[in-house]
């Protein structure tokens, strides 16, 4: 048996001299090297120092530029890294600051004396400092560096090398905090930094996948430790069952923009509590819930300690709800307002993007573990447990309803939003018993189509052509309206060639990956499952996301025979790509990452369809730049958005797809594909039978004959003009520019508004609001329609005026206190209208005995069977959005 103090035979242990001198660390107790049957331990340091490397004066902007992931978007900074050393560049996970740290000082001099490098670096020098120096394209009214806008997520994905993110959420806030930067707009990120990050995936010999998690070097990344007045680290605390959980802040420069993630692996913490933000969806349901506190309770504090008061804060997901909470604590104890006055202005600057599409998506927390450890939090605020719980429960009197933290975040915000026009229309369902007294059209939850950051994601070789023919204004104002024309102009040998190129280039990073996955699983040379595999001449279609159910990754071998006609057609053979991760947690998920490997694994696909492994951000955008068809097959409507289609067709992929989330609204004919149109079925399996038919339908007459259509130059004209009209189509309209100025416009401006107007004179108009408020739901019981009458002389025709009049006894309530609407559209026969119209309705007069008469007309647009009635909602000029009050009373 070993032990630390000496070798297994007890003979004296080897004796190691301190490698370092230094002060004021000593090596009093030097360690020991201690060999036993040949095993050698560990050598502990007694002290470890960051050493910063030393650059020429000439090359000191490398120090600078590694430190702001400008360069994860801008190809030439990017370029001017890998120039260093290529080799060393791919061995650091393209991470300049590894870069930089293990790069020898002579090579650095060398550099110094290169006019071609530092010619290269004058220009990254230049276009930086203008990106940096350059004012606002977009403004929000109200908010300023310190008044800002906070933009809170679980996940954020900006560079392979900072794993902080799992998927599609993680990519968006990346693109959203990029955006924000390229825009000028004042907008912060609050995240968590998970020390080991998500998992990396490793696929076994039988294709079930296994989770590995490593430890990351804080010096080898961008981050910086943010410090206080007297230099000493800076740290916040956020109250726990019975205890102070500490945070440290970390700031990430990302371009203009800064995202600070706070971490709980530091001293003054326990064991356990350092471990809270140590892996990215890690743990169970308590480390969920302490995640999310640290999140939105931390985040909100975080921002304070760092002097940034958030005029709005916008919650990407639910993960952040209780940042609602903290800000009204604040507010209550700032102007010493009660709860409901400090909800008011607080909830009207804060937004809510949900992104799930189904229930099971939702965090449900027992109300037991929610008291125990927030009980503490808001009795202080004056809340009971009814009170606090019944905010996350549809029915707050049901006590036995877990607690939602989406729910939460839906009621403490004024701005609710989808991901797409349909996930709209799908999250209204979802949530339509919050809001039981509304249809569904009018539930108060709106939609901005995710996007993506176009610079991040075209690639270099597209991205100079674009440059050629669009504008370098690409890069930074996409949304122009004329500013993609210029597409049609490319010359076709020209966008094909750069097209191909990135094809081969996917296919050699499959097959080397491929090689190796093989060679380390043990597979020899004659298995199916190793070898030379792809075509870099042939049809490839990509397929990579997260491996979910509902994604229906195994919906395209339904028919292997079929498949394999398809896959091996001698004259136009076709390929596919497949990557993806399962949540670690998410075993049927699991299962079918290993049905698409060992699919991939019979002879008659061997050459033709791969799976590659160790999925994140840098072979995405490697899959999304190569491929020439980008293929999505989720189970309408359970796609709320989706991201990567998006960075496919600004690489000029052509997008073969279901009509559910993004593609639902953007799909044009001769620009892509539909798979199955719009038909749904209730029977999933008559679904998916319904969809493969298509899918396979789709490819063998429609796609493989336009892409395998030459002239006599062996160029696909016909294939190209549906590639640049794509591009054109769809680059400018879903990128996260577009994305993030309709949240400046829509949410954000309204918000900032709202904020200081309702906190003028301490909180006095929010105070005079919440006690009209309170008077107005005491009355409106006692409000009440006597009769509604419409008339339209010669009857009611299409083109003319249909006047409606409303006879209303007020009771206890005042005409100032209320607004009567017309809400009309189509009608069935059973009477239920589609809501496409509201009108505004006069009050003409009001008697003694409290009964007004309001008035007012519509005009039918067209013939046929409509409805109308009338809604009756609170009215203040202070109150944001009357829907938000829960008060609507239906003639």
């Amino acid at each position: 048996m070993m032990s630390r103090a000496g070798n297994a035979d007890n003979t004296p242990p080897a004796q190691v001299s301190c490698p370092i001198s230094c002060k004021p660390a000593r090596c009093d107790t030097p360690e020991t090297i201690i060999v036993d049957n040949g095993l050698l331990m560990r050598l502990r340091a007694a002290r470890t120092l960051l050493i910063e490397p030393s650059l020429p004066p000439a090359l000191e902007l490398l120090r600078d530029l590694s430190r702001n992931l400008y360069w994860t978007w801008d190809t030439d900074a990017a370029a001017l890294f890998e120039r260093i050393d290529r080799t060393r560049w791919e061995e650091t996970g393209r991470n300049p600051v590894r870069m930089l740290q293990n790069t020898p000082l002579a090579e650095f001099h060398t550099l110094a004396a290169d006019e071609g490098f530092l010619s290269h670096l004058a220009r990254v020098r230049e276009s930086f400092a203008t990106y940096m120096a350059r004012s606002a394209q977009q403004t929000v009214p109200g908010t300023s560096e310190r008044n800002v806008i906070a933009y809170f997520s679980f996940e954020f994905a900006l560079t392979e090398s900072l794993p902080n993110y799992s998927g599609g959420l993680g990519v968006l806030a990346g693109d959203h905090l990029k955006s924000a930067s390229d825009l000028g707009l004042p907008l912060v990120g609050i995240g968590l930094f998970y020390r080991q990050g998500y998992f990396q995936q490793v696929l076994g010999p039988d294709g079930w996948q296994r989770e590995e998690y490593t430890d990351l070097d804080y010096a080898g990344q961008p981050l910086e430790r943010v410090r206080g007045e007297n230099s000493s680290p800076l740290t916040i605390s956020v109250p726990f069952d019975g205890r102070d959980v500490l945070a440290a802040i970390w700031k990430v420069r990302v371009g203009q923009a800064r995202l600070y993630l706070l971490d709980t692996g530091v001293d003054g913490n326990t064991p356990v509590d350092r471990e809270i933000t140590a892996r990215l969806y890690g743990g169970d349901i308590e480390t969920r819930i302490q995640q999310e506190m640290v999140l939105g309770i931390g985040g909100v504090r975080a921002l304070h300690a760092l002097d940034l008061h958030p005029a709005v804060c916008h919650m990407n997901e639910g993960h952040s709800a209780l940042l609602g909470v903290e800000r009204i604590r604040m507010l209550m104890r700032e102007a010493g307002v009660s709860f409901e006055e400090a909800r008011l202005p607080v909830s009207a600057a804060t937004v809510f993007t949900t992104h799930t599409a189904v229930a099971a998506g939702i965090d449900l927390f027992p109300s037991e573990l929610v008291r125990r450890y927030l009980g503490h939090y808001y009795t202080e605020m004056g809340l009971d447990d009814r009170a606090f719980i019944g905010l996350g429960r549809i029915d707050p009197a049901d006590d036995h309803e877990p607690f939602s933290m989406a729910l939460l975040g839906l009621r403490l915000s004024g701005y609710r939003n989808g991901v797409s026009r349909l996930h709209r229309t799908v999250s209204r369902k979802l949530w339509d018993e919050a809001w039981p007294k509304l249809p569904a059209e009018q539930i108060p939850i709106d939609s901005v189509t995710n996007g993506v950051h176009l610079p991040t994601w075209v690639a270099h070789d597209i991205g100079e052509i674009y440059d050629r023919y669009v504008g370098r204004g690409w890069r930074d104002d996409p949304v122009r309206p004329d500013g993609w024309k210029g597409i049609d102009a490319i010359a076709d040998d020209e966008l094909w060639r750069a097209h191909e190129n990135q094809r081969h280039r996917l296919v050699l990073r499959a097959r080397t990956q491929h090689r190796e996955t093989a060679a380390l699983l043990g597979l020899g040379p004659d298995n199916p499952a190793s070898g030379d595999v792809l075509d870099p001449k042939a049809l490839t279609i990509g397929f990579a996301r997260r491996f979910a159910g509902y994604k229906r990754a195994t919906l395209l071998f339904r028919d292997l025979d079929r498949l394999a006609r398809i896959l091996n057609n001698p004259e136009r053979p076709v390929q596919f790509i497949f990557a993806g991760k399962a949540h670690p947690r998410d075993e049927p998920a699991k299962q079918l990452i290993r049905e698409v490997v060992q699919h991939s694994r019979r002879p008659e696909f061997r050459d033709r369809l791969v799976v590659l492994e160790r999925y994140d951000v840098e072979l995405a955008r490697t899959l999304v730049q190569g491929a020439d068809v980008w293929l999505n097959t989720p189970l309408r409507p359970l796609e709320a958005s989706g991201t990567s289609g998006m960075k496919a067709v600004a690489n000029g992929a052509l997008h073969l797809s279901v009509l559910d989330g993004w593609w639902a609204e953007a799909y044009r004919q001769g620009a892509g594909w539909a798979i199955g149109g719009e038909n749904t079925s209730e029977d999933p399996e008559v679904q998916d039978a319904f969809d493969a038919e298509s899918l396979y339908s789709l490819i063998e007459s429609e796609v493989v004959p336009l892409f395998y259509t030459r002239d006599a130059d062996g160029i696909p004209r016909g294939w190209l003009v549906a590639m640049k009209q794509s591009i054109a189509t769809f680059a400018p309209r879903f990128s996260t520019h577009r994305m993030v100025s309709e949240y400046a416009l829509q949410a954000y401006t309204p918000a900032a508004q709202i904020w200081h107007q309702l906190r003028r004179e301490n909180a006095t108009p929010s105070r005079n609001l919440a006690t009209w408020l309170a008077r107005t739901r005491r009355g409106w019981d006692t409000m009440k329609i006597n009769a509604v009458q419409d008339d339209a002389p010669g009857g009611p025709r299409s083109g003319q005026p249909l006047l409606v009049s409303v006879e209303a006894q007020l009771g206890a309530l005042r005409p100032e206190d209320l607004r009567f609407d017309i809400v009309y559209g189509t009608a069935t026969p059973e009477g239920d209208i589609q809501a496409e119209r509201t009108l505004p309705m006069t009050c003409e007069s009001v008697g003694a005995d409290g009964v007004a008469h309001y008035t007012s007309s519509f005009i039918p647009a067209a013939g046929g069977r409509i409805g109308y009635t009338i809604r009756v909602l609170p009215s203040h000029p202070d109150l944001p959005n009357p829907l938000d009050t829960g008060l609507v009373y239906w003639a």
